[in-house]
């Protein structure tokens, strides 16, 4: 059978954009004896969809542990779990077995209010598509969670406007989707994810409708987000691209992890732009 990581690792190199070998990439050096309780863990967790008189085992024994800071990526073929483990990460789908447990707290423990209260304020969703309404601004965009959440005007325009700058949009404040680029949309998109001050930043695809350009800029700034604030961040993605500019690489196939390492050097993006010519916005 072909060794998962290998897969990774070949592409990994092809896609280098002329850097050096990438043999060195991952780390096998063996944890620390004297680890901490981990900050997400699942533990043997299942989910089986009942469709009529078939079942389908989307998660078959899950098991893995995520530090709090990790910048990782989950990949995997169609059909591997990616989509439903990242659902259940975020309370949006209730496993069938086993345990979650996010910072101490028993998610599967929670009633739906505290469901609701987790996915608020516990964490944050990037999704591929944006999901930015057509004639509002900027500013707007990133206020509506707190106006859901009954935050006071001045407040919450205080917190949105801090969220742009954290994502170099300070100056795109009251820019409407159709007025941004691509890249600048996604950014708009990942400060609402952040304006609640999430515990985890759950990115389905980021960079998956955006040209390379872009894609490097948004993955520019969630590395900045998780260095500089110590985010959590967790990445599903089919670009092996993306992943390598994470910390972490788990690979899913049928349900179950299969590959879980970490990579020993991080590919930093302004290398990248500085020496094809490109620059951020």
């Amino acid at each position: 059978m072909t060794d998962p990581m290998s897969e990774l690792q070949k592409p990994l190199q092809e896609t280098d954009r002329g850097r050096a070998d990438a043999s060195h990439l991952f780390d096998s050096s063996p944890s620390s004896p004297t680890q901490k309780a981990p900050f997400i863990a699942l533990r043997d967790v299942t989910k089986v969809y009942r469709m009529g008189e078939y079942e389908v085992h989307a998660l078959r024994g899950m098991s893995i542990s995520i530090d709090r800071g990790e910048m990782l990526a989950i990949m995997g073929p169609s059909g591997s779990g990616k989509s439903t483990m990242m659902n259940i990460l975020g309370a949006l789908d209730q496993f069938t077995g086993g345990s979650y447990f996010l910072d101490d707290t028993d998610v599967n423990g929670l009633d739906p209010d505290q469901l609701a209260e987790f996915r608020n304020h516990r964490v944050g969703f990037v999704f591929q598509n944006f999901n930015l309404l057509p004639r509002t601004t900027a500013l707007r965009q990133v206020e509506m969670p707190l106006i859901y959440a009954g935050v006071s005007k001045s407040d919450r325009m205080r917190r949105a406007r801090k969220a742009l700058e954290m994502v170099k949009l300070g100056d795109r404040l009251y820019h409407r989707p159709n007025e941004l680029s691509g890249g600048q949309q996604q950014r708009v998109a990942i400060a609402r994810a952040l304006v609640n001050e999430p515990s985890i930043i759950l990115a389905d695809e980021p960079t998956g409708n955006l040209d390379s350009k872009s894609g490097a800029e948004v993955i520019q700034v969630i590395q900045q987000l998780n260095q500089e604030q110590g985010i959590t961040v967790i990445l599903v993605t089919h670009d092996r691209w993306v992943a390598q500019h994470t910390r972490r690489v788990i690979i899913l196939t049928d349900g179950l992890a299969v590959a879980d390492e970490r990579i020993a050097e991080e590919y930093w993006l302004g290398r990248f732009a500085s020496s094809s010519g490109q620059e951020s916005d």
